[in-house]
């Protein structure tokens, strides 16, 4: 556990980020939970805080500045706040490089879920779920994304492609492509198998988790694939319109071209 997470804090105070976690618990998973109802925020730190994570909570987006860098999991929930979790989610984003974000929400239509996932979220939860819930769907996106501390330092490249494992970057010619977290794991499962195509399950399960379902129907999951190389592929072509790299294979999934 790191040095920041490591200490018990007291307070609901806006600008102090505040530790609920048991000090015997050294390997715990590090939770940062922003809200901005001091209440709902404090309950449910405390309900996760007693299913094992060390949980930091902040009101808003100044105050996590320094916590992002030492969480293995963000939680987002401020749907009173003057800016929704949708429109902090970008905010969030360039300053969470590399951490997954779960979106927690009052309002969990289909629509707004959508909207999420295309926005970065990793998950996004409805807030009647129970705790237990909860901490099981926690536990599988930082299973997924791998803990913090064990996170590889160096970068891969692939041609024109810089990939930075340690803090979940992509460049294209030097430039930073601004892509989210899941979008990054897609680029990086491409281009770690060079010239074989991969499946649209399992580029879905690195988008968000193994076993995570959305989308209409058993195979709505490809829409959403869809969706998320075409995003992919404008971040790249902002860049540079001669981007071809991805291909299609219809029907089955994606590759990523082996450089000349």
């Amino acid at each position: 556990m790191t040095a920041a997470f490591d200490q018990v804090a007291m307070g609901l105070d806006a600008g102090t980020p505040v530790l609920l976690a048991s000090v015997s618990e050294p390997d715990a998973i590090r939770v940062l939970l922003i809200g901005d109802g001091a209440i709902d925020r404090g309950f449910l730190a405390e309900r996760l805080s007693k299913q094992g994570f060390a949980v930091r909570t902040v009101a808003a987006l100044p105050g996590a500045s320094n916590a992002v860098r030492d969480a293995e999991v963000i939680v987002l929930h401020c749907d009173q706040a003057k800016m929704s979790s949708i429109d902090l989610l970008d905010i969030l984003q360039r300053q969470a490089a590399g951490v997954p974000i779960v979106l927690l929400t009052g309002e969990a239509s289909p629509a707004r879920e959508g909207l999420a996932l295309d926005k970065g979220a990793i998950d996004v939860i409805g807030q009647s779920r129970s705790t237990e819930v909860l901490a099981r769907r926690l536990k599988d996106v930082v299973k997924a994304f791998g803990r913090r501390d064990q996170s590889q330092a160096g970068g891969m490249t692939c041609g024109k492609l810089l990939l930075r494992p340690d803090i979940g970057r992509a460049y294209w010619k030097d430039a930073d492509l601004g892509l989210t977290l899941g979008e990054y794991n897609i680029v990086y499962l491409l281009a770690s198998n060079v010239g074989r195509y991969m499946t649209y399950r399992a580029i879905y399960d690195r988008l968000h988790y193994e076993g995570f379902i959305a989308g209409d129907g058993a195979d709505g999951y490809r829409a959403n694939v869809r969706s998320a190389i075409k995003r992919i592929r404008n971040k790249f072509r902002s860049f540079d319109p001669t981007f071809d790299e991805i291909e299609n294979y219809n029907g089955f999934g994606y590759c990523w071209k082996k450089p000349d």
